[in-house]
């Protein structure tokens, strides 16, 4: 960190001195880092800093160095600074608390709970049953939280891999039948009445674990409108194999359900059968994306291939 922010995270936190202890990741394609930093006379031992910068060369892990993807990476740390500045204390599922957000030179910091130190230090690469309960129930309050919120300053259209945001992808998309129906999977899925924010890229390794078993969530780049069922499906082919998908899929829709309706005051029946009868679109959707950015990925399967097909002779 240059000295200027290291000025804000000692002001902020009322430390006395800081250390720089590890750098917990860096950011895709070389826009920064995240660090943990710690603190010495501070009422907390340890914050996180998400430090970001515009690279010098732009790298891409899968070659997609291109300005829209430039632009998207630019946009989506704004949009997660205005989640951060507006949205995220109405959350009922538990996720860092923002400090402060500062912009100096082109670079922004973000200072953040350090979920370690807050009693989450856990991150998981296999789940039980009972991890995978604890991340619909948070995705089942996080999307509670937002229902019918606009998502000004927010992507219009939550998640990473939005069609709008992915020309590049979908151009060099060799399946015909899911080129062609993209749009149309699309625009079921923005049409929907019951409108929530997403996390957009909620997948297994951006939840934190307690030694107890419950979930905080991270990283909140791709957060804006549109359907729950695009977090469920995604957070599912995170960490599901398709056996595991195919056998669990009654399961784990039955239990995020439950969890969603325990959030409201009365049943929300149109929500639901509207919902689930998005849930194979906003599989395919992805798979779209996947498809078209990364041909060869694990997640492509049999199980993708079998909703997708479903999804798209429905249409």
């Amino acid at each position: 960190m240059n000295e200027h922010f290291k000025s804000i995270v000692l002001q902020k936190t009322g430390a006395s001195s800081l250390t720089e202890k590890e750098v917990i990741q860096e950011l895709w394609s070389g826009y920064g880092r995240i660090i943990r930093v710690g603190l010495e006379n501070a009422a907390v031992e340890s914050v996180i800093v998400k430090h970001v910068q515009l690279p010098i060369h732009k790298k891409h892990p899968q070659g997609w160095d291109t300005n829209s993807g430039h632009e998207r990476k630019l946009k989506s740390y704004k949009v997660e600074a205005a989640w951060y500045n507006t949205y995220s204390t109405i959350s009922a599922a538990r996720l860092p608390q923002c400090i402060t957000i500062e912009s100096y030179n082109h670079e922004v910091l973000m200072l953040l709970e350090d979920l370690d130190s807050a009693g989450y230090p856990l991150r998981k690469e296999e789940v039980s049953w009972e991890d995978i309960d604890e991340c619909l129930l948070w995705l089942a309050k996080f999307h509670a939280s937002y229902l019918g919120k606009v998502p000004n300053g927010l992507w219009e259209v939550g998640t990473y891999w939005h069609l709008e945001t992915r020309p590049q992808e979908l151009e060099v998309l060799e399946d015909q039948n899911l080129k062609e129906a993209a749009p149309l999977l699309d625009k079921k899925l923005s049409e929907c009445r019951h409108k929530t924010f997403v996390h957009g890229d909620a997948k297994l390794a951006n939840f934190c674990f307690s030694k107890e078993g419950a979930v905080a969530g991270l990283d909140f780049q791709y957060v804006g409108g549109g359907c729950g069922m695009k977090d469920v499906a995604y957070f599912i082919g995170s960490c599901l194999n398709q056996s595991a998908c195919e056998r669990l899929e009654a399961q784990i829709l039955d239990t995020y359900f439950n969890h969603l309706q325990n959030e409201f005051e009365e049943r929300n029946e149109a929500l639901e059968t509207e919902w689930r009868s998005l849930y194979r679109f906003a599989w395919a959707d992805f798979h779209r994306f996947l498809k078209g950015w990364s041909p060869g990925h694990w997640k492509i399967n049999s199980y993708s291939e079998r909703v997708t097909a479903q999804a798209i002779n429905s249409l």
